[in-house]
């Protein structure tokens, strides 16, 4: 399931025009996945500009970003709250100097880029969301997506016209598209649209006939 979560997150990154490398494809002996470092992306195309970037990235916020070291948590089953990330300090290993010296002579790096985190999900709640993004903060994370984002962005820009047998993911993801298995946002906001306005029109009928 790594491997799918990684290859989802770098078909998003390359999408964006981002150049991908990643430092291994094996784990090493005594080491698990979530050790290390993902991938190393970079943008040589970045919008020059003064705007910050928000901590919780969104598509239109990819041109922003240079240089980033990437890590893809896909625990898709977890909402990522204070209370999931207290419990689970394999989340942050990667950010631990040893790891990130490691990373850094691994991609030939003479300084720390962004560190981005892919998450599953923040929670809902404002109260909870700016606790969790607190947290990670502290932690040394710069940033994180959503692995929804990701997923949206890549499903609004595949094609079905198109023939992606050169990836896996974007062919799959046009398959899908192709049997309209996937909702269109803008479709179901108009439909809703209209059954309210329908609703409102027999409604005030009824009023009228008492």
């Amino acid at each position: 399931m790594a491997a799918v979560n990684q290859d989802i997150v770098r078909e998003f990154f390359e999408m964006h025009g981002f150049l991908v490398r990643q430092d291994r494809k094996y784990v090493l002996r005594g080491k698990t996945e979530d050790d290390g470092i993902d991938f190393l992306v970079w943008n040589p195309k970045k919008r020059e500009g003064t705007r910050d970037l928000p901590f919780v990235l969104a598509s239109e916020d990819m041109d922003g970003v240079e240089r980033a070291l990437v890590v893809v948590r896909g625990w898709h089953t977890e909402v990522f709250s204070a209370a999931v990330l207290e419990n689970s300090p394999e989340i942050f290993r990667f950010v631990t100097p040893a790891l990130l010296k490691q990373a850094l002579q691994s991609f030939g790096l003479e300084s720390e880029p962004m560190k981005i985190l892919v998450v599953p999900a923040l929670p809902s709640g404002a109260e909870a969301k700016e606790e969790a993004i607190k947290m990670l903060r502290e932690k040394g994370i710069n940033a994180v997506i959503p692995f929804r984002t990701i997923l949206a962005n890549l499903i609004a820009r595949i094609e079905t016209n198109r023939n992606y047998d050169k990836s896996d993911v974007l062919q799959v993801i046009r398959v899908l598209k192709n049997y309209k298995l996937f909702k269109e946002p803008q479709l179901e906001l108009f439909k809703a649209t209209k059954t309210r306005r329908k609703n409102k029109g027999t409604a005030e009928s009824e009023t009228n006939l008492e």
